[in-house]
């Protein structure tokens, strides 16, 4: 095993609450956990934090028009996604709500922090707020709505706010911003998203209102009784408070700055703008990149309670598991695009790359090892070119051309070549015929069930990251050690005789990708979201 230990840090938004969570929290959720998965197995110290954004009006406005505590509401919200994040198997390291104490002792550390630099000051605020968004508008932002209601950029009711608040000086941060953009590129991914918010920051930046005053659900300002922290400073400094800022014998000195920022494209002005801002500000490290990836619409539009599209992931878990959801949503959607869910395109992805394709090769290749070699696999054969040759094609996939696509975001891509693979070992399979070899040739049928053996293993480790439950669930049926299911483990190729020394035999095996059905409800017809 490698001793490579590098540092890796990777956080989801901390999703604000305010119900379930639905398909898009758990399309961003599985990515990230992807990504992490996929760093572990390429030997690093990883770390993935994610959490919920509790403060804020609209979660004391809806606590206060239930009659109840706010902790207790945000107690409920926030395990609705703990609850989402179990059942889509996503391993983070830590759950950071912004409602523990922890992270209120970090987010008054940087704001010290900022107010040291000469960067807070206290004034009066009047402007358009989106309780919403939790944001601020300027009034060339606005558009005008039904009803004469005033409408921010995303579509959400806007209202006069007046009150005193303590403002950071934005303003100061334009052309530190700038240079940053210019002089690291991939601060911003995709490029798409850079070149929007160049543009906003090239327009002018205003100093930002960073308290409120009409309500007390927050962190408290330290040394200004009264006030609250805006929700973005709260919010983004999750990123610093999951790891134990400001205690220096936390993780924080080991992998801050963070690697990556998952974020969707609609807050990528606040972690793009306003965070790096705020970290220039207290002299901290800046992120090293923040990735806004597209949607998932439903219909057309993004998903909203208000417009009564929201899908709830743990159903679809249900309904198609927890795998092929997770497959599915890398395989179809080009990670930082737009895309839909419909249940039938998952059926029908599941059942033609998982079922029909991997599954299918990885059961009938180990059912033939069980019933004509009495499940016995041996080293002492003698290859032919193609087994060659097909082994070698999956080793430069699994440890070159897939690494180098999830490296860059780009899963669909990666898993397209490793479904590749999974083609050329079927054709491998019907060409070489081995059931008809076992009457003509025996020895070459047990070099091509022993060069399938080989490959089936090689498949489930490179996918292991997306497929995690199913992935191991084969290993475990081939004898592969739980430590020896990542990247150096294909490395290593003394593997196979190891295994054969330890005298392992291949039982009866069971069926790791069911093929699934369209839940009759649907009829066959899309839904998407």
């Amino acid at each position: 095993m490698s001793e490579n230990k590098d540092p890796f840090y990777i956080t989801t938004a901390i999703s604000y609450p305010n119900g379930r969570p639905h398909i898009g929290h758990a399309y961003e959720a599985i990515a990230t956990d992807v990504m992490a998965r996929f760093q572990r197995a390429r030997g690093r110290d990883v770390r993935l934090i994610t959490g919920t954004d509790e403060h804020g009006l609209k979660m004391f406005q809806t606590a206060r028009d239930q009659g109840r505590a706010t902790i207790d509401l945000a107690d409920e919200m926030s395990g609705y996604f703990r609850e989402m994040y179990a059942r889509l198997n996503i391993s983070y390291d830590n759950f950071m709500r912004t409602s523990d104490a922890a992270h209120h002792e970090a987010s008054q550390a940087i704001w010290r922090a900022m107010e040291a630099n000469g960067d807070l000051y206290l004034d009066r605020y009047e402007g358009w707020y989106s309780v919403r968004d939790e944001a601020f508008y300027d009034e060339s932002e606005l558009v005008d709505g039904e009803g004469g209601v005033r409408l921010s950029p995303q579509g959400t009711p806007v209202e006069w706010t007046v009150e005193e608040s303590w403002f950071f000086r934005l303003s100061k941060y334009q052309d530190k911003l700038l240079a940053l953009y210019n002089e690291q590129p991939d601060f911003i991914r995709p490029e798409s998203r850079r070149n929007e918010v160049m543009r906003f920051v090239e327009g002018g930046l205003k100093d930002l209102s960073v308290s409120r005053t009409s309500f007390d659900w927050g962190v408290p300002v330290p040394g200004s009784p009264g006030h609250v922290m805006y929700v973005w400073v709260d919010a983004l400094t999750t990123y610093l408070s999951g790891l134990g800022y400001p205690n220096p014998a936390s993780d924080f000195s080991k992998f801050w700055p963070a690697n990556i920022h998952m974020i969707g494209k609609d807050i990528v002005r606040f972690h793009t703008v306003y965070w790096p801002a705020f970290l220039m500000s207290a002299n901290l490290p800046l992120p090293k990149q923040v990735f806004g990836h597209g949607f998932l619409l439903n219909r057309g539009e993004k998903m909203s309670k208000s417009l009564g599209n929201v899908v709830d992931p743990m159903v679809l878990a249900d309904q198609f598991g927890v795998d092929a959801l997770r497959y599915y949503l890398l395989r179809e959607v080009s990670f930082g695009q737009d895309g839909t869910y419909s249940a039938e395109a998952i059926v029908r992805t599941a059942n033609a790359d998982l079922a029909n394709s991997f599954g299918n090769l990885a059961q009938r290749s180990l059912s033939m090892i069980f019933k004509n070699l009495d499940g016995k696999i041996s080293a002492d054969y003698s290859p032919a070119q193609d087994d060659v040759d097909l082994l070698t094609d999956l080793a430069e996939m699994a440890a070159i051309r897939l690494p180098r696509e999830f490296e860059q975001l780009a899963f669909s891509v990666g898993i397209e070549d490793w479904i590749r693979a999974v083609f050329a070992c079927n054709q491998y399979v019907d060409t070489q015929a081995p059931w008809a070899l076992r009457k003509t040739d025996p020895e070459r049928m047990r070099a091509v069930l022993m060069t399938l053996f080989q490959a089936v293993r090689t498949l489930a480790i490179a996918i292991r990251p997306v497929v995690p439950a199913a992935a191991d669930a084969l290993l475990d049926q081939m004898g592969i050690a739980d430590d020896a299911r990542d990247f150096d483990a294909l490395a290593d190729n003394d593997w196979f005789a190891k295994l054969v020394a330890s005298g392992f035999v291949v039982g009866q095996p069971v069926p790791i990708f069911p093929r699934l059905e369209l839940p009759a409800e649907d009829n066959g017809g899309e839904g998407e979201a």
